[in-house]
């Protein structure tokens, strides 16, 4: 078991200045009461270098949903990720979805002191069968064409970047030719009018862990990190109108009513057809043809606040 007492930081070596300030602010307040060894990285091969080399520390990630990513893949790959070594994450990040999901702060003084103070809380992972893990969100179609327009914006924009870059993919695009088997048998809408069997166009595929994106939006809102369970959204709303409507009724949490929405929990969901824009976390990737995407329970952990308290 790592020293509590024991801190590994895991920061981005290349961080802005205002991500370096929340890093000092942070790390003053962890060297209050810990042993801190700083390690700033920039790629996957730094962070299989790194962890390890001080596997005997508790690993503690300042940053936002992809710094964690990144650090749990590398933990996953290293064969070190489990949920008897919990994870602290402090707030650094554009979104912070995670964070927000799991009552954490965003300050980062305040986010160090509940790391500090923290329980661990066992989390569900998603894996796909490339070898990949989400910790968060995945999304295949005009999610993850958002989420590039955004990367494009966000220097710019900032938190604003999201939904800015939901409404340029939604006018562009016009939606993928993609079956989704959920748990073996194809996604087919509430009423049974549509099926996502390859027989209609695609706008959108949603593998939730947790309930809000780029930074608030509650694609899944009823999704819970820990329940052993995806939640999973299909949307065919891939008409000028119908796109336009659908970006709407998301942006004020009312897309589960529309008829070319399917929101359902699975353990299991597989996407296969043409060639599709993927976003895992905030990492962006493309993926040809197939991929499935499964639900492993409680595979982690993160430093948390006890039930009933949360951060601001």
């Amino acid at each position: 078991m790592a020293d509590p007492r024991q801190l590994l930081v895991i920061v981005n070596r290349s961080a802005g200045s205002a991500q370096e300030d929340a890093v000092a602010t942070a790390l003053a307040e962890l060297r209050s009461s810990a042993d801190v060894t700083v390690a700033a990285t920039a790629d996957a091969a730094e962070l299989d270098e790194v962890l390890p080399q001080h596997a005997d520390r508790r690993i503690v990630v300042v940053g936002g949903d992809g710094s964690v990513h990144a650090v749990v893949a590398a933990l996953d790959r290293c064969g070190l990720l489990t949920a008897r070594e919990p994870i602290g994450i402090i707030a650094a990040g554009t979104g912070n979805d995670l964070v927000r999901t799991l009552g954490l702060p965003l300050d980062p003084g305040k986010g160090a002191a509940a790391v500090l103070a923290g329980t661990p809380r066992p989390l569900d992972l998603v894996r796909d069968d490339a070898g990949g893990v989400v910790v968060n969100a995945v999304h295949a179609g005009v999610g993850a064409q958002a989420a590039a327009e955004a990367v494009r914006l966000k220097g710019r924009l900032g938190a604003a970047a999201y939904p800015l870059g939901a409404a340029i993919a939604g006018f562009a695009t016009g939606g993928w030719d993609l079956r989704v088997d959920i748990d073996g048998r194809p996604a087919t809408s509430a009423d049974g009018a549509w099926t996502a069997d390859g027989s209609h166009d695609v706008l959108m595929v949603g593998i939730c862990n947790g309930p809000t994106v780029g930074g608030g939006t509650a694609l899944a809102p009823g999704a819970r990190p820990d329940d052993g369970l995806l939640d999973v959204l299909v949307s065919t709303a891939t008409g000028p109108v119908a796109r336009a409507a659908f970006g709407a009724a998301l942006v004020a949490g009312r897309h589960a009513d529309r008829d070319d929405v399917l929101l359902t929990r699975a353990r299991q969901v597989r996407v296969t057809g043409t060639a599709m824009a993927v976003d895992a976390d905030g990492e962006l990737d493309e993926v040809p043809v197939a991929r499935t995407w499964r639900v492993d329970s409680h595979a982690w952990s993160v430093l948390a606040p006890v039930a009933g308290r949360s951060g601001s």
